[in-house]
């Protein structure tokens, strides 16, 4: 029988835009024991988290929760309770996230507008506030991070003029949140998705969002409760309460009931098999949400102190999610985000000195990823490869018409660091002198240490 060695992942210096190296408190928090999902001790953590997910959103909203499943869960549930068929939607493109947006959104029948700005800029405020007024959506949804350019949209004059319109805004905060300012009430966000996988420095697996009344009272008329989870609309008959079985629940509309199984035959079963046809919305209020599994509206039941059965629980990523927000509680918001800035600030002055390029806008730069252009005539991927088998350190490369053109190198959460800074400083140096770059050696590590030894941007 063949035999397969201990899993020893070798480690690595992850300098990517995510995922990021997680905080050994957090993978400490994964190996506790396992509760039942419905424990006390388990629902007393789950409140815990909600709590601090509140402060970490900065938002008084009653909703504030994790999705089972990496970011992307956290759109599309977002986007799927808040989309209905036919419903008007605006998208504001300006990397690679604002076109999944708009993908996630026409699967779910919407009717999408986009606007674009090339990759490496933002928007002004009043040119989606004009495209806003021009198509008038139901709902606009738009990246704050654009992680693929390395650039941050600026939103609260956005939020505001939804809010004064009454349009819902759903934000694609996955690289922002715990890492720059992410202002959900001050904003007028109705919904906002963040990320585990970045700036919070936690495996990626869940995906913390919080939405506001206006967005909980859409998921409210599309709502419906799975049929198995309803309770008897009557008390079972005799006979099956003394069996131990319910009586069987009547047929929702549009589904006939079958006979019994045993009384008809393998043609006859075949040829009574009943047509399931969609409610019409008029009779339930709002058209049923497309996903059971990302359906927001039974999930926060779940996370109610109903405590209504939905899915098990990912315990294990719970205690990391808990633990990871924890620690960017007990740093500070405001401390956090001073520290990414000086690091940040150390990052790009070494770049600099070493006469390497940033990507983008500098206006607009987010401030947890830095987008490095490849110089001329300098193979990127090997530089990568160099990097990683030497070094062990890995960055990044782009995507789409970016893609061999830039590096991303991001400076998130526990791996935002002095130490971590400094080698990728000295190495991606080394590495770019043996693939013939001209530059002046070790001026990237002394222009890095002229940032730290001032302390403060």
């Amino acid at each position: 029988m063949k035999r397969y060695a201990d899993l020893s992942p070798t480690p690595r210096t992850i300098m990517t835009p995510g995922p990021v190296e997680a905080d050994p408190r957090v993978l400490r928090a994964m190996s506790h024991t396992i509760l039942g999902q419905f424990d006390p001790e388990f629902t007393a953590i789950m409140n815990e988290t909600m709590e601090m997910l509140r402060e970490l959103f900065r938002t008084d909203n009653r909703w504030a929760y994790p999705v089972d499943g990496t970011s992307r869960s956290g759109l599309e549930a977002v986007l799927a309770g808040l989309i209905e068929p036919g419903d008007r939607l605006l998208v504001p493109i300006f990397g690679r996230f604002g076109h999944l947006l708009t993908e996630l959104s026409q699967r779910l029948g919407a009717e999408v507008y986009t606007i674009e700005k090339p990759w490496g800029e933002v928007f002004e405020p009043q040119e989606v506030i004009e495209a806003i007024d021009a198509c008038r959506p139901d709902l606009v949804a738009i990246v704050h991070g654009e992680t693929s350019t390395g650039r941050v949209q600026p939103l609260e004059a956005i939020g505001k003029a939804c809010r004064e319109r009454g349009i819902l805004i759903a934000v694609d905060a996955v690289a922002t949140l715990g890492g720059v300012p992410v202002e959900t009430d001050a904003w007028c966000l109705d919904a906002v998705v963040g990320g585990a996988q970045k700036c919070l420095s936690v495996p990626s697996g869940m995906a913390p969002i919080t939405y506001n009344e206006r967005a909980e009272a859409k998921l409210l008329r599309r709502k419906r409760v799975e049929r198995g989870l309803q309770p008897p609309s009557e008390p079972a008959a005799d006979g099956a309460a003394a069996s131990g079985s319910a009586a069987p629940a009547a047929a929702p509309a549009g589904l006939a009931a079958l006979p019994a199984v045993g009384s008809l035959s393998p043609a006859a079963l075949a040829s009574a098999a009943p047509t399931l046809q969609p409610p019409a919305a008029s009779e339930l209020g709002g058209s049923v949400i497309r996903s059971n599994y990302l359906d927001l509206s039974q999930l926060q039941d779940y996370w109610s102190p109903a405590r209504l059965n939905h899915h098990t629980e990912m315990t294990s990523m719970l205690y990391a999610l808990r633990e990871g927000v924890r620690i960017v509680l007990e740093e500070g918001l405001e401390e956090r985000f001073a520290r990414h800035r000086l690091h940040e600030s150390a990052l790009v002055a070494g770049l600099e000195a070493m006469g390497q390029r940033l990507y983008g806008n500098p206006a607009c730069k987010l401030a947890v990823v830095a987008c490095v252009e490849i110089p001329e005539g300098i193979d990127g991927e090997s530089v990568r490869s160099m990097l990683l088998e030497q070094f062990g350190i890995e960055i990044a490369s782009s995507f789409g018409p970016l893609k061999g053109r830039i590096w991303r190198i991001g400076t998130m959460g526990y791996s935002c660091s002095k130490r971590n800074v400094l080698l990728l400083l000295g190495a991606l140096e080394a590495v770019l002198l043996r693939h013939g770059a001209e530059l002046k050696a070790g001026a990237a590590v002394q222009a890095a240490l002229d940032i730290y030894e001032g302390g403060s941007v």
